[in-house]
């Protein structure tokens, strides 16, 4: 029974030795790769490093490519990232996304890329540190520009509400002003009857106490 039992234990162990070996091999390519990339950098050349007219085809092609061709860049895009993440890989993301017009644009995460990767800037080469270094500032001030715009619109909506409900006041005042002036005129014309039958009373009166 002891043997059954080791037996049938056997294949999961040999699963999870598998996994933790292949997971000790990831880790073993990541820490590579960035040997690697400082140990040409030192060089003045990163070993793997797209050219730079890589980079802005891309991004030429998602700022003018129509739903359907941005959508198949960026699902690119993002693939290369999720399965092969580093610099170059994490870069073309980043720039992917701070490209107006499109579903996918997202310059808040755009911008933690571009400052995560700016943190290990010995990983890029000059070309990378310039597109990450000028594409986050641009992030920053579009989001900085966009808060701005969001609070301007705020305060307007505010204003706008505030001078509603200023017109409501003034408005409700004056109807009562007005309310106010039609009673007035209203008691005044009895006044004023009330007088024109007196002297009309005083009249008749006068008029029956002297015949002619």
């Amino acid at each position: 029974m002891v043997n059954a039992m080791a037996k049938s234990l056997l294949p999961r162990i040999a699963v999870t030795l598998t996994l933790l070996v292949v997971l000790a091999g990831c880790t073993q390519v990541k820490e590579w790769m960035k040997f690697e990339r400082r140990s040409a950098n030192a060089d003045g050349v990163i070993l793997g490093a797209p050219p730079a007219e890589q980079y802005l085809d891309e991004m030429y092609r998602m700022a003018t490519g129509d739903p359907a061709t941005q959508a198949e860049i960026f699902a690119d895009v993002e693939a290369a990232a999720t399965l092969t993440p580093g610099p170059s890989t994490r870069l073309r993301l980043a720039l992917a996304m701070t490209v107006a017009g499109h579903a996918k644009s997202d310059l808040e995460r755009a911008q933690k890329i571009f400052r995560d990767l700016l943190s290990e800037s010995e990983l890029l080469t000059q070309t990378e540190r310039a597109f990450a270094t000028v594409r986050l500032r641009d992030a920053e001030q579009r989001l900085q520009l966009a808060r701005e715009t969001e609070r301007l619109r705020a305060d307007s909506a505010q204003s706008a509400n505030s001078e509603r409900r200023a017109t409501a006041r003034r408005l409700a005042l004056a109807e009562e002003e007005n309310q106010q002036l039609r009673e007035s005129l209203a008691e005044a014309e009895q006044k004023l009857e009330a007088i024109t039958s007196i002297e009309r009373s005083i009249r008749e009166q006068t008029d029956n106490d002297n015949p002619e």
